[in-house]
């Protein structure tokens, strides 16, 4: 098996999982939070190994720069396709409270969920990359046993990097979130893609904090608080500042619109204009 074919079956088995087991909840909506669990293992199932390529596959596999990029795309793009309907994105799923599209319980519940799938994802690469299945899982084991951290700045320029790309991506997101499918997935995959490469030297712009607790936060370099401060309160801050610019003001918290005056204008029926006009 060539190195890209093992990995191909690890995303296939990972996607058909997710999928199953999203249609078997589909019959208790009541348990639709439980989506969040499903969705956030698949994300952090595939993008662990797709990490695994580029770290390993670039220079040990002679894979190029731009083989990683449209893995990253691909991924990202089956994820959005196979996922519709939740967002394994605790940023996400904030807005959504924000927005008031779901209540404080549901909200807590997902939060949990997305966080218990990200850290089941960790586990189950693990024992993926124990059995060696080709060159790059080989060396991983050997060489790379601990991971590296993808925070690469100092806490400050992390916290930056990740907000000021959670601002661009949310701000892109609230714009074309009520779009068709067709456009929006593609579209948000190809953003997505492009953040991550152009943050690789900085943060990899995760924006996504159960995505981060999965690929970065027990590697070495920084503490788990550090971590969470720049992939949970970067993401968040972003998100929050690209909602209030957008709408004017955060329907969870500000009832009256902050940025934007929202100008009454009253009709005057035709008939009462005709007889003024007499």
């Amino acid at each position: 098996m060539s190195e890209l074919d093992v990995s191909l079956g690890y995303f296939l088995a990972v996607v058909a999982f997710g999928a199953a087991f999203r249609v078997i909840f589909r019959k208790w909506p009541c348990l639709s939070f439980a989506a969040e669990f499903t969705t956030s293992f698949v994300l952090v199932a595939c993008w662990l190994e797709v990490q695994t390529i580029i770290e390993i596959g670039e220079w040990a596999g002679g894979l190029g720069s731009d083989v990683t990029l449209t893995i990253r795309f691909v991924v990202l793009l089956t994820h959005g396709v196979i996922c519709a309907g939740a967002t394994g994105n605790p940023s996400l799923t904030l807005m959504n409270f924000l927005l008031l599209e779901t209540p404080t319980l549901h909200t807590l519940l997902a939060l949990a969920a997305q966080f218990l799938g990200a850290h089941l994802a960790l586990i189950v690469a693990g024992y993926y990359w124990a059995m060696e299945l080709n060159d790059m899982h080989i060396i991983k084991n050997l060489i790379l046993r601990e991971c590296s951290t993808a925070l690469r700045v100092s806490l400050v320029q992390g916290v930056y990097s990740e907000c000021v790309c959670a601002f661009i991506f949310y701000l892109i997101y609230l714009s074309l979130r009520c779009r068709s499918a067709l456009i929006r997935v593609p579209f948000f995959a190809a953003v997505l893609t492009l953040l991550s490469h152009a943050a690789s030297g900085y943060t990899s712009a995760f924006l996504n904090p159960s995505l981060a607790y999965g690929l970065t936060f027990y590697c070495p370099g920084f503490t788990f608080m550090e971590y969470s401060v720049v992939y949970c309160l970067g993401p968040i801050i972003g998100m929050t500042l690209a909602l209030l610019l957008y709408m004017g003001h955060i329907p969870r918290i500000f009832a009256k619109n902050l940025l934007y005056s929202q100008k009454t204008h009253v009709q005057v029926p035709k008939g009462d204009g005709d007889k003024k006009k007499k």
